[in-house]
């Protein structure tokens, strides 16, 4: 009596390889329903403004995607090698009785620090807005841009 329990015990049994797949399952199985039930995984807005930095000989160029944000509503800061970008997105609300079923764009302050490459010429620094794009040309200062030396 006493060896069958010693070893019919847990302890004892051989693991098959696919024990350990089934254990697997069972742990992303609890981990998807947390995640299905935690509300602190809904969906936000994400980093806002999305942000595209190019350059070409001339210039960096900084396209951020900005719809809906007025040009006074924006500050443009530029330091050393990098340029701040900050303002507030304004949304309507719909009123008191309306009952919501999707909400995905959120309205508030923003901010984004975006480092520049390399020097700039910040008295040239030119910014325009158009279909919810806002531009900004950087020039490159004199010692950022590259030099042709002629061999000879």
């Amino acid at each position: 009596m006493f060896i069958r329990r010693v070893l019919t015990t847990p302890a004892f049994r051989l693991k098959s390889p696919f024990d350990e797949l089934e254990e697997m399952r069972g742990r992303m199985a609890h981990l998807t329903r947390t995640l299905e039930n935690d509300a602190a995984f809904t969906p936000s807005a994400g980093v806002f403004p999305l942000i595209n930095v190019t350059e070409d000989a001339d210039n960096y160029w900084i396209r951020a995607e900005i719809p809906g944000v007025k040009a006074e509503d924006l500050e443009l800061t530029i330091t050393g090698d990098h340029l701040s970008l900050s303002g507030e997105r304004k949304i309507a609300e719909p009123g008191a009785s309306a009952k919501w079923h999707r909400r995905e764009r959120e309205a508030g302050k923003f901010s984004r620090m975006i480092k520049i490459p390399d020097r700039v010429d910040g008295e040239k620094i030119k910014a325009g807005m158009a279909d919810g794009i806002l531009s900004i040309a950087l020039p490159k200062a004199a010692s950022a841009k590259p030099r042709h030396i002629q061999v000879g």
